[in-house]
Formats: structure tokens, C-alpha cells, sequence
């Protein structure tokens, strides 16, 4: 089974030991990260480990891309500690068994990924997608695995994933567009980290809107908004791509709020923590983000993330702010309508 390529040395040496020290749910200076670090580093016993909130950050904390996030999951899986309940994970790990059930479109060498997650069959029509739209794969049999790492099951992904890879080469996909970042970061990150060939060339979906955008360079009106970002734990495997949405969100004539809770400050969604850590830190965790998105004061709250939209945004209307996908803000820069609304609710009698 493919193992983590990890340089020991390196973090060994390492001086800074910021996978530790700048994490948000841990106090540690230096010198106890560093001990903590070489604990978990030669296989011991650490409280780290059971203090993880899975929350991918160490990834991006990292100055050597050394994949602490990767090992400590390992570790986890090693030691039996579990981040969720177990039949959390159990849910989890049946659900998304690859059984066969899966739906394609009308394939092409370029194709959409849907993972599997729904709400992209509402986002991904319109002029923006109108010569892809029906190229299209989605169901277990192409889930893309990197949600286990929150429940500390990177064996069932390296063993899950080289299936994943194999059927959508079979689809004949030279190009696969990842509507969710989730499945980018498996495939530019997580895969080549365990040493897993990728047998197709993974495209974010923020490349893929640029390059559709400035092909519709004359239907572009700039918005002239300005925008709170929700920047989910996923993006944290790929922090590279933070810059392109920059110049996504320059495209259309959009300005990402300087706010304290975003950029390498970011808070995720926290309704993994709900359920690893308990009620206590996830609504403390959402209370100060939102707090933070109200009093910046945006013309949109904007998501990225299927799985934050579905823990925040009703939190973030709540507020009297408006949420919004990416995706719907640059429709709504060509003149189309947002697509992913809220459901409205009924007052019970």
C-alpha cells in the first residue's frame, strides 16, 4: 500500500515548528511544539494527536510542504485514536463505498467532476459551462476520498483511491475540472504525497472560470462589489490556488475584505469540530467568524465549499448578510441569476 513520502530529517531540524505553533487550537511555544513534533515524528504517544481538530491548517503552516497534516492522520490511524465517533465514520466509510453507482454524461477528453456532492448539478449550466456542461461524472465510484482524512482513515484512501484514478481514466478524461477543491487537492496534493500516479491533468475550477471568463471578455460587467470569503479546510492542502481566486475575483470587478478571519487566519466551517469535539468549540469557532463577516460589512459572503455553504450560510442570512458560491457571483458578472439559494423556510404554526 502507497506510504507517505515524509522527510524525518527535515522536520527533525526543523526550528520554527509552525505546523504547531501558529495552529489556532493548540498554545504551544517552540520548544514544547518541537518535543511534541519528534514525538509524533518517531511514532509516540502524543496529545496531539488527540487534540487535532482536523482542521488541514498545518498543511499550509508548513515552509518545507512536508505533509504534517498527512502524517499526524497516519499517526492517528496508527494509535486507534478517532477524531469522530465511530459510527460517524462507519456512516462515512459505508456510504461512500465505489459499489457501482455512478452517473456519466456525455463524455469528453474534458469533463466536470461532481465528486459527490449534488449541489453542483444547480451551479454548473449556464453560459459559463455551456460547451462542458454534459461531460460530466459524479457518484461513488468517483468520490474523491479526502474527507476521511478527518477521521483518520488515509489507509482506506491510498487503498480506495488507485480504483478512483483508474475509472475516471476509463472515462477517457484527459482533463478533469474539480468543482469541488476537495478533489483538486486529492489529486494535486494528497495523491502525489503518497506517491499515487494521477492519470489525467486536474484543473481547479477558479483556472477554469478565468479562462471561460475572458473568453466571454465582452458579456463581463465588473461589480463593483465587496466580498467576505468563507475559506473552507480543504483549501488549505492547496494554499496556491488563495492567489488565483484573487485574480479570479479581479476578473469581475470584485474586492476580498481584509478580515481578520481569512488567508492563512482562516476558519472553516466547524461543524467537523461539532462532531469530534463537541458543540462548545464549533459554535465558538462560527460565532467569531461570523461575527468577523458582519463586521466587515460585505456586500456578499462568498463560499466556496458545498459543506460550508450547508453549516453557514442560513447562519450567514441570519445575520442579514447574503451568501453567495462563487460560481453565482461570476454569473451574476455576465447577467445571469444565482442558482444555489437558500430553501425557504415555512414558520410553523
Amino acid at each position: 500500500m502507497p506510504k507517505l513520502q515524509f522527510d524525518k530529517a527535515r522536520c527533525s531540524t526543523c526550528k520554527a515548528v509552525s505546523c504547531l505553533t501558529k495552529c489556532q487550537y493548540l498554545s504551544l511555544d517552540a520548544a514544547s511544539a518541537k518535543k511534541e513534533w519528534q514525538k509524533i515524528i518517531n511514532g509516540e504517544d502524543s496529545f496531539v494527536l488527540e487534540a487535532c481538530t482536523t482542521c488541514y491548517a498545518c498543511e499550509e503552516y508548513c515552509p518545507h510542504g512536508n505533509h504534517p497534516f498527512y502524517m499526524i492522520v497516519d499517526r492517528q490511524e496508527e494509535q486507534g485514536i478517532l477524531p469522530s465517533p465511530r459510527p460517524i465514520i462507519t456512516m462515512w466509510v459505508n456510504q461512500c463505498e465505489p459499489v457501482g453507482k455512478f452517473t456519466v454524461g456525455l463524455m469528453q477528453e474534458k469533463a466536470l467532476s461532481y465528486c459527490f456532492l449534488p449541489h453542483f448539478n444547480a451551479l454548473a449550466h449556464g453560459k459559463l459551462f455551456e460547451d462542458i456542461e454534459y461531460s460530466v461524472i459524479f457518484g461513488q465510484e468517483f468520490f474523491c476520498n479526502a474527507v476521511y482524512l478527518h477521521y483518520a482513515k488515509t489507509s482506506l484512501i491510498r487503498a480506495r483511491l488507485p480504483g478512483i484514478l483508474d475509472n475516471i481514466r476509463k472515462q477517457g478524461i484527459k482533463e478533469l475540472i474539480c468543482l469541488h477543491d476537495e478533489c483538486y487537492a486529492t489529486y494535486a496534493s494528497l495523491a502525489p504525497a503518497y506517491g499515487i500516479e494521477v492519470p489525467f491533468k486536474p484543473v481547479h475550477y477558479y483556472e477554469y472560470l478565468i479562462e471561460r471568463l475572458k473568453s466571454l471578455k465582452g458579456m463581463v460587467k465588473p461589480l463593483g462589489l465587496k466580498v467576505a470569503f468563507q475559506r473552507n479546510c480543504s483549501t488549505r492542502l492547496i494554499p496556491q490556488m488563495d492567489a488565483v481566486l484573487d485574480d479570479l475575483l479581479k476578473l469581475i470587478g470584485v474586492e476580498r475584505i481584509d478580515r481578520k478571519y481569512d488567508r492563512k487566519n482562516a476558519l472553516c466551517c466547524a461543524e467537523i469540530f461539532r462532531m469530534g469535539k463537541g458543540p462548545d468549540l464549533a459554535d465558538d469557532v462560527q460565532k467569531r467568524n461570523l461575527d468577523d463577516m458582519q463586521a466587515s460589512n460585505p456586500d456578499y459572503v462568498v463560499f466556496n465549499c458545498p459543506a460550508c455553504w450547508d453549516s453557514l450560510a442560513g447562519k450567514v442570512a441570519e445575520r442579514g448578510l447574503q451568501p453567495i458560491h462563487i460560481i453565482d457571483l461570476c454569473k451574476l458578472a455576465i447577467g445571469e441569476e444565482q442558482s444555489l439559494k437558500l430553501a425557504k423556510m415555512e414558520a410553523e404554526v
